[in-house]
């Protein structure tokens, strides 16, 4: 007893001490990744040979007239079988010219991701048809609203940089105001870059028509644009998807950054293998960028290979094992390899509700793709079930994971203050401990990661608050952002331009402003 009573007065201590200046926080957005290698350099080159292979001898059917005329345009062959070959000199110029510098503006400045070099940011994502209800646990169809909360939720999670979209809102029918809807839904959920995907080439210019009109005017949101167009621009294997190609091209020349998407499904639409998967997936994607630098050579465009793994026993998709984990890993490192700012998909777990396999299969993931040096990892938070159903309150565990996460990539900081060489011999000389020195108070903020919700009580303090496992903690604490939070970053003046202009589905009262 003495013991436990002693070890809580030493840590009173140490609260009381600290000083809540300004240190550095112990993690950040953009932290360098990089160091987690599984393909040797031999490797890379091998798979990049692969790549220039396939789209040299075999390319791609279904494209587009637009892009037949621009690849054949600059050295590229339209086939007699209807399939458009890419010459590697033009994929090689293409991966030599891209943009390094993408930043991922918010509608708030603070929020702004550089993509350059191995930064790696963690974002949602998923587009799942469910919810699992806060108050009853059922999965249900997602709506609206629960996107809007979703976002909400995000925002004030610190350790998620991003919103991708992540629900289908089943209660919007119509495609057109489905599109338009998700957008304003995510917009005014958060003020951090937003992702989302438009269903028809048609319904492009209307979601460009609200941003320009949110940002102030065309010119303004071109200058910074906070909101990305997500296109699977590929049905695999080695398939143009041509309504995908016609949307890419209206939202480069709209102005929006884009993500080049190719999500093949091992063992179904690429191949069994790791190696040949991810082949396939880095080829699909750079033809992709190809076609998009044509349109326009400086268009800020993400390199998103995110190929996915199935159960060769069932055929359904299994995203939450060891080998996804390790294919996003080579994913993020062929990213690196040609110094493309890259996008991976991690986090997607199997299990259908906050349990150990649910940690487990995230964090396995997350941290391959991170430590791989992936810019922006997407599905890292709030997905459960392989990607039918988001969590809202795993949002909030998930923050908690995330942070530690990013405290393994920030890694060790080797140097003469931070071995403290002398802050040892000064322990040694004196108090035979650290627990009250200098050092550790002006370090214990900057260097360590508290988590909100991660129970660290004795198993007596836990049973005696009620043994509660972690999910009803973040529970309450997801009820409680839900009461209260409600970003205000886009004024209610402009909120009724925008109900002036556009079919807005969602309700003033529903945005808590009602």
């Amino acid at each position: 007893m003495a013991g436990r009573s002693g070890r809580r007065g030493r840590e009173a201590r140490i609260e009381s001490n600290a000083n809540p200046g300004n240190e550095k926080p112990p993690v950040w957005g953009g932290l360098t990744g990089g160091a987690f290698r599984p393909l040797s350099d031999d490797n890379l080159a091998e798979v990049n040979e692969a790549v220039l292979m396939l789209l040299e001898t075999l390319g791609l059917s279904q494209a587009t007239p637009s892009m037949i005329e621009k690849v054949c345009a600059h050295g590229g062959t339209y086939t007699d079988d209807k399939r458009l070959l890419f010459p590697r000199d033009l994929v090689l110029k293409t991966v030599a010219e891209a943009r390094r510098d993408v930043v991922l503006y918010g509608q708030d400045r603070k929020h702004d991701l550089d993509l350059s070099g191995a930064r790696v940011h963690m974002s949602s994502g998923g587009g799942a048809p469910g919810v699992f209800d806060i108050d009853d646990g059922h999965y249900r169809d997602g709506s609206l609203k629960d996107l809007y909360d979703a976002a909400r939720i995000c925002d004030a999670m610190e350790n998620i940089h991003h919103f991708s979209r992540s629900i289908v809102a089943r209660d919007v029918e119509n495609v057109a105001d489905m599109d338009l809807n998700t957008a304003y839904a995510c917009l005014m959920g958060t003020s951090k870059h937003v992702s989302v995907s438009v269903s028809e080439p048609e319904n492009l210019q209307q979601l460009a028509d609200l941003c320009y009109t949110l940002a102030g005017s065309e010119d303004a949101f071109r200058a910074r644009p906070f909101l990305t167009v997500m296109v699977c621009h590929v049905v695999p294997p080695m398939r143009f998807a041509e309504e995908a190609l016609d949307t890419l091209e209206a939202a480069i020349l709209a102005g929006f950054p884009v993500q080049l998407i190719s999500a093949g499904q091992a063992g179904a639409t690429s191949p069994a293998t790791i190696a040949g998967s991810l082949v396939q997936a880095v080829a699909e994607t750079l033809a992709g960028l190809v076609f998009a630098r044509l349109i326009d050579p400086n268009v800020a465009a993400l390199f998103g290979p995110k190929p996915l793994v199935a159960d060769l026993r069932t055929g359904s998709m299994c995203a939450g094992g060891g080998e996804q984990a390790i294919l996003m890993a080579g994913a993020a490192q062929m990213g690196r390899y040609y110094n493309l700012p890259t996008t991976s998909i991690a986090g997607i777990s199997d299990s259908k509700t906050l349990d150990a396999q649910y940690g487990s299969e995230k964090n396995l993931a997350v941290s391959s793709a991170a430590h791989a040096g992936s810019n922006l990892i997407t599905q890292s938070c709030g997905m459960q079930a392989s990607l039918l159903g988001v969590s809202l309150e795993a949002y909030v565990v998930d923050n908690d994971m995330l942070g530690n996460i990013l405290r393994t990539v920030r890694g060790i900081e080797v140097n003469a203050e931070n071995i403290g060489a002398e802050v040892i011999a000064d322990v040694c000389r004196g108090e035979g401990h650290y627990l009250g020195h200098r050092h550790t108070f002006s370090r214990m903020k900057s260097d360590y990661f508290y988590p909100h919700l991660g129970d660290r009580r004795t198993p007596r303090e836990w049973e005696e608050d009620g043994s509660r496992p972690i999910g009803d903690t973040a529970r309450d604490k997801a009820r409680e952002l839900l009461a209260s939070h409600f970003p205000a970053h886009i004024s209610n003046e402009k909120d009724a331009e925008l109900r002036d202009r556009f079919n807005i589905c969602l309700s003033f009262a529903q945005i808590g402003r009602g």
